[in-house]
């Protein structure tokens, strides 16, 4: 039989009614410890920091949909991507996209660098410099497609074929494309991280991480880290992004209309320089994401001519809610510089500060542009 199709993975995988009541949702199980039938043999589970009944549906649905054979799910982003690189050891390399989110610069340089996990930055759109930066202690080639902010788009597979030559994974954030539009795993990625807290959760209500991945190995270590290290998530959470996951499809086809109707008005204002959304053909990356991705995604950025416009833009919409974060159904609207990627200010991977990034939401497209006709008015 044909496997089901996404959306009905999203609705049912890890879900089946529960078996006491014929419950149709995952109930919420709001416990910390687990009955033992006799000493040392607990059902599945001793304590809740090892696994959780609600935690466990959601991450065999994401798995599901990610294409992986395991998910682990965490109490946040960074917490994910903490425990991914507990993985690693001291002495060991990462090379790192040079435009990804401020907080995983922040981890690898500020955190991990102090630990002894070297790292560089690097433009993963040019195979050659890629390939010079992979070093024989290399481990993980980090990847966000499309990037944060400047919505890059990295050839997955292409990237994937230099790293593993020369020994190294290649993890993705797909936080911003969603396994709704981009499936890494299936183009030759190894790992895939998320801030569930986006696109995923939706609804601006929960904080949230996941890692995906099919090599036993790390199915192994971080089934450990899990338990030992605790970043995990409460079972709130976890209903919470189970529930978001159901209507990922249909969000995440109304986010890619609306960011598109929002940012070809932007590419033909006056007062807007450039425009960052790839969807538009002129976008460098607009062929690759066409055939690596099945839509174009809901966060569009661009630059205005100065870093006062750009603050006085933001302070001045009344649709767009003045916050960080991103992927609800509510449309967002910050300047990364000062705000999301503060800590790579001087850096290699500092933002132009007239930068001004948009997470477009459910609301009517017509509304939104109305909003920053205003706004840029």
């Amino acid at each position: 039989m044909t496997e089901e199709r996404f959306e009905t993975r999203a609705i049912h995988a890890g879900q089946a009614p529960d078996a006491p009541y014929g419950a149709v949702n995952v109930p919420i199980y709001q416990t910390s410890t687990y009955a033992q039938p006799a000493v040392g043999e607990p059902k599945v589970w001793d304590y809740a920091r090892g696994g959780n009944p609600t935690r466990e549906a959601f991450q065999q649905a994401l798995a599901s949909l990610e294409g992986g054979a395991r998910a682990f799910s965490f109490g946040s982003g960074m917490g994910a991507e903490t425990t991914l690189l507990l993985t690693l050891e001291p002495g060991d390399h990462v090379v790192l996209a040079d435009d990804v989110y401020g907080g995983t610069y922040r981890l690898l340089t500020k955190v991990f660098r102090r630990w002894g996990l070297a790292s560089t930055t690097v433009d993963l759109t040019d195979a050659d410099a890629l390939a010079a930066a992979v070093r024989p202690e290399t481990r993980f080639v980090w990847v966000e497609t499309p990037s944060n902010p400047l919505l890059k788009i990295i050839d997955i597979r292409a990237v994937s074929e230099i790293a593993q030559a020369a020994g190294a994974r290649v993890v993705v954030d797909n936080t911003f494309a969603t396994p709704a539009l981009q499936r890494p795993l299936d183009l030759g990625a190894d790992v895939v991280v998320h801030s569930v807290t986006k696109y995923i959760g939706g609804h601006s209500d929960l904080i949230g991480g996941a890692v995906v991945t099919s090599h036993d190995d790390l199915i192994e270590h971080l089934g450990f880290l899990t338990n030992a290290v605790g970043a995990v998530p409460g079972p709130m959470d976890c209903y919470l992004a189970l529930r978001g996951l159901k209507t990922l499809a249909v969000r995440m086809r109304a986010h890619g209309e609306h960011a598109s109707a929002v940012a070809s008005y932007l590419s033909r204002h006056p007062k807007v320089r450039d425009v960052y959304y790839p969807g538009l053909a002129s976008h460098p990356g607009h062929e690759l994401a066409a055939r690596q991705m099945a839509g174009y995604g809901g966060m569009v950025s661009f630059t205005v001519g100065s870093a006062d416009e750009a603050l006085e833009m933001a302070r001045r919409t009344r649709v767009f809610v003045l916050a960080e974060s991103l992927g609800a159904v509510e449309s967002l609207i910050e300047v990364p510089g000062p705000m999301t990627h503060a800590s790579v200010a001087g850096s290699a991977l500092e933002v132009p500060d007239e930068l001004v990034r948009l997470s477009v939401g459910l609301e009517h497209p017509d509304d939104l542009i109305a909003d920053l006709e205003r706004a840029l008015g």
